[in-house]
């Protein structure tokens, strides 16, 4: 059995066939099939045997590594973590499990689940002196970029599980990581609204103690809500993994440099910052405040549809998902019992509820796919948990952390794995000689 073929892809035997018009010769290149998905053409031979590479801006066709984390089916709506639906997931784990089953590839038995929560509890602080660092941010910074800075300091912290190339430094800074991001988050919330941070405690669970962090004050306690808390790992849950997209992409190819683990998640959440990649929730947030009523929904409505107006509702359709997003089906249930629970008569909440009804049965919007999707409810029901939008980033940042150790750990262990070092189609001017600057036109 060859090495492809034990990592869980196999050559089928089948070849692609390129013809050069220019000579008439002929490249044969084999062809490998995953477990799931469409087979895919190997191209790494293809510079030595043509001279030539392949140009693809974004990389939307080329398979950039092997994985076996996160499959998905855009066209069927289908998103899979190690085989497991994403649904039965959301419905029937909390975020720790699916933390276990991406890092390790299957899910816990009982006692590894409460060794695996235990050990993420026991890392929640953070070393006091990073409370220091928060106080050379201005308070009106955003907190992402506070997030960046803080994750890429941890090395200078945590600088005993920076050797990647030790298994057990690399497990220790996994759990560092998932463990610590709540804290570091609420932190960064703490300082921007100028009250104390809050100290983790053991006896909550991984979403209960990230809300306590974020809402709590010294002088009074803080309630658990066990609907707004299930929410909040429900959204965990949903954002964890998906698969190769632009954050996930970046903390590999920072990893394929040999880079420590702190420094590559603060990579990812830079990545994440922007706004066509982990700031659609509060897109929505802020679309559904430039609306301001239940009364202007058709008028900007009939704009969406008006391809020559610039207004665009956010939270509808999908680049991946030309089906219903299978996180959306999730969350739509969860956002009712939310907004349920609370009793929330707010105008923003009322315009969601119209525009999801028209969305779901206008036809415009059902022959052309556009459902609302994962960012739609989650934008919705963070705004609803008191939560504010310049947040949401920092907890989708928080949610994908583990999704991003996953794959970081996997490119780690990947024997195939090598530096990234995309190429390019070079347009700029040809060689030519220095002209003195006294002689320059």
């Amino acid at each position: 059995m060859t090495a492809d073929a034990q990592r869980g892809s196999t050559p089928n035997n089948a070849t692609f066939s390129l013809t050069d018009d220019a000579t008439g010769n002929s490249t044969e290149l084999p062809v490998i099939t995953g477990s799931l998905g469409p087979s895919v053409i190997d191209v790494r031979s293809l510079y030595s045997a043509t001279g030539r590479f392949t140009y693809d801006p974004g990389f939307t066709s080329t398979g950039s590594c092997e994985s076996k984390i996160t499959y998905i089916d855009g066209d069927e709506g289908i998103l899979l973590h190690r085989g497991y639906p994403i649904s039965e997931l959301a419905e029937n784990s909390d975020f720790l499990e699916v933390s276990y089953l991406l890092l390790y590839g299957e899910l816990p038995s009982e006692k590894q689940k409460r060794e695996f929560d235990d050990t993420i509890t026991q890392h929640t602080m953070v070393h006091e002196q990073i409370n220091y660092l928060f106080r050379g941010f201005r308070r009106d910074s955003h907190p992402m970029a506070v997030m960046i800075g803080v994750v890429g300091a941890l090395a200078a912290f945590y600088h005993d599980t920076t050797d990647i190339q030790d298994p057990r430094q690399r497990m220790i800074a996994s759990h560092r990581l998932i463990a610590k991001m709540p804290t570091i988050a609420a932190m960064a919330h703490k300082y921007a609204i100028g009250q104390p941070f809050v100290y983790p405690r053991n006896d909550l669970s991984y979403s209960e103690n990230f809300l306590h962090m974020l809402f709590a004050v010294p002088c009074q306690d803080y309630e658990i809500n066990p609907i707004q808390a299930k929410a909040m790992d429900r959204i965990l849950i949903l954002h964890a993994d998906h698969e190769q997209n632009a954050s996930t992409s970046t903390v590999r190819l920072a990893g394929s440099s040999g880079a420590n683990p702190y420094a590559c998640i603060a990579a990812g959440i830079a990545t994440l910052w922007g706004p066509a990649h982990g700031g659609a929730n509060e897109a929505v947030v802020l679309m559904l405040d430039e609306i301001g009523s239940v009364e202007r929904i058709p008028e900007c409505v009939a704009r969406a549809k008006d391809k020559d107006d610039p207004f665009r509702l956010m939270g509808f359709g999908h680049r991946v998902y030309k089906n219903y997003d299978p996180r959306a089906k999730v969350l739509h249930k969860t956002c009712h019992e939310v907004l349920d629970d609370l009793g929330l008569d707010h105008e923003m909440f009322n315009i969601a509820r119209e525009l999801e009804r028209i969305a779901l049965e206008d036809e415009y919007f059902v022959e052309r796919k556009l459902y609302p999707n994962v960012d739609f409810y989650s934008g919705i029901i963070l705004k609803a948990l008191g939560i504010p939008p310049h947040l949401f980033t920092v907890i989708f940042a928080l949610a994908r952390t583990v999704g991003w150790i996953a794959q970081w750990n996997e490119m780690i262990e990947d024997p195939h794995q090598k530096i990234g070092r995309p190429r390019q189609l070079y347009t700029g001017e040809k060689q030519r000689s220095y002209v003195p600057v006294g002689q320059r036109g």
